[in-house]
């Protein structure tokens, strides 16, 4: 019995001494353990570009291991390079775990981060005009690109094109330069530069006429020259297949496109007016302008229309000076009349027509005309200005003298004689209104018109209303516009129920469409 009771103490020791072999086994293949807190995340699981490069139990040396990986494959490659580095990592708590070593660690870093990494061989020049890019080998097909621009409205190569740094903008590896544009071969004291707002030089020939002969003071030419867009040279690192050939980006850079641009509305515009200048159509006006609801739309001066022209990506603005004899008409004056109204207007002085000598400065929008400017003149003969007495005050306006309706009938021709009105078809009783305001000079039976009222306005105008069933107005009457003044009726020669009105003037009937509003 002692001896069973002896071995059975000697096979506790034994297992017991197993037992811490085993913990002191699982702190040294888990060190995880050994770093263990009751409830605290202490297993950290890396991602790195969106692949998993290892499990540590502390964070501590992480980034400053990434940076020092990083370092070292950049510096392995040749030109630009730009190495990914999208670094994560998710913590939670665990009791035993395997971690990875600092030496896998390593390894797993450098092989993601070597296939994260995109190297720009080839230093370029990117060149940006507005929203437009196109990136180019060397500053030598810059400069020939935008030469490639100027050189059709710069015939005699009078104007160069140099990239100037700008010291202003802060890149950390790109420069930025600016264009600039100068004229070249100018021995005249008088030329004087300035640069404007886009970096971009121009220079203008500053002429004084005195008392010498124009020909002596003037050489006919291009005297000012710029581009119209601000035009950025960015230098960078780029891939090879990113650079466009020179001949190509010339392509892209001068060959006109249709571009949408904004049009006032002037006097004596209409929509085909607009599209024949424009070189379009009217159908094309209405597609791009959603407030021209079809061709017969009503436009006023000073709407804003979406018009396109044919434009290249960098547009070129040229002043040239020009030399020539010209009939001319002197300004016509105006001699206000505050007792007339503004359709009223008298000529006092016929206008006759002068000759001159002048010098003007004409700009032009890549070749198109856009201003003309005199800048000097020798009257030859002088013209007369046209003196015309014109009226201030705002005329009546003229509404529809009912509310609904079915037009019917127009001022033309009908049944072998001119209709002198206008018709609606409505129901008997019909409330009819003043057309504008005035003062009643007839009410009561008109012959053929039955029942009529007729109004007399301040511009000297008359409105009829003929076929009423009730007159409400009388005689001398003053009434306002758009106030009840008779019932519709269908009486006098009439063919069913209906409005008839008439505008007179100067005792004549005329169209109404071309005065109601």
């Amino acid at each position: 019995m002692k001896k069973w009771t002896k071995h059975k103490k000697q096979a506790s020791l034994f297992f017991a001494m197993g037992a811490v072999a085993s913990v002191l086994a699982i702190f040294t293949i888990h060190p995880v353990f050994g770093s263990l807190e009751h409830n605290k995340e202490n297993y950290h699981t890396l991602t790195l570009n969106d692949v998993v490069i290892g499990k540590v139990s502390s964070l501590d040396g992480i980034q400053e291991m990434l940076l020092e990986e990083k370092s070292k494959v950049a510096s392995e490659q040749e030109g630009l390079t730009i190495v990914k580095a999208d670094f994560e990592y998710t913590s939670e708590h665990k009791i035993f775990a395997r971690t990875t070593s600092e030496k896998e660690l390593k390894k797993n870093m450098r092989d993601v981060l070597q296939k994260g990494t995109i190297t720009f061989n080839q230093k370029a020049y990117t060149v940006k005009i507005n929203q437009f890019t196109v990136t180019l080998s060397s500053k030598d097909d810059v400069v020939a690109l935008l030469n490639a621009a100027k050189e059709k409205y710069d015939t005699n190569n009078q104007y160069q094109v140099e990239l100037v740094s700008d010291n202003t903008r802060e890149l950390n590896v790109m420069t930025t330069e600016l264009v600039k544009v100068s004229k070249t071969g100018s021995n005249n004291p008088n030329v004087s530069s300035s640069m404007i707002n886009a970096g971009i030089c121009t220079v203008t020939d500053e002429l004084s006429y005195g008392e010498t002969e124009l020909e002596d003071l003037y050489t006919e030419g291009l005297v000012e020259l710029s581009f119209a867009d601000a035009v950025e040279v960015v230098e960078s690192y780029v891939k090879d297949d990113e650079i466009t050939p020179l001949n190509e980006a010339i392509d892209l850079v001068t060959k006109d496109k249709e571009k949408n641009k904004i049009y006032e509305v002037k006097s004596g515009d209409s929509l085909s007016v607009i599209a024949e200048n424009f070189n379009t159509t009217v159908d094309k006006l209405v597609s791009i302008n959603e407030n021209i609801d079809n061709a017969e739309s009503v436009i006023r001066i000073g709407d804003e229309l979406t018009v396109t022209v044919p434009e290249p990506e960098l547009s070129v603005i040229t002043k040239e000076e020009q030399m020539y004899n010209e009939q001319y008409q002197a300004e016509t004056q105006y001699v206000d009349n505050d007792s007339w109204y503004t359709t009223e207007q008298v000529v006092r002085q016929e206008a006759t027509t002068g000759e001159r000598n002048v010098v003007a400065v004409v700009t032009s929008r890549n070749g198109n005309e856009t201003e003309r400017e005199i800048i000097h003149e020798e009257i030859i003969t002088e013209s007369k200005p046209a003196i015309i007495e014109r009226g201030t005050k705002t005329p009546p306006t003229y509404i529809k003298p009912i509310s609904g309706g079915r037009f019917t009938s127009g001022f033309k021709m009908r049944w072998g004689r001119q209709h002198k009105g206008i018709d609606w078809a409505c129901p008997v009783g019909t409330a009819v209104k003043a057309s504008s305001a005035g003062r009643v000079v007839s009410a009561g039976w008109a012959s053929g018109y039955g029942y009529c009222v007729t109004i007399s306005h301040s511009d000297g105008r008359q409105t009829r209303y003929a076929h009423l069933s009730k007159i409400l107005v009388s005689v001398g009457q003053s009434v306002s516009q758009g106030e009840k003044i008779a019932l519709s009726g269908n009486t006098g020669r009439s063919t069913g129920p209906h409005i008839h009105f008439e505008i007179i003037i100067n005792g004549s009937q005329v169209d109404p469409f071309k005065y109601l509003e």
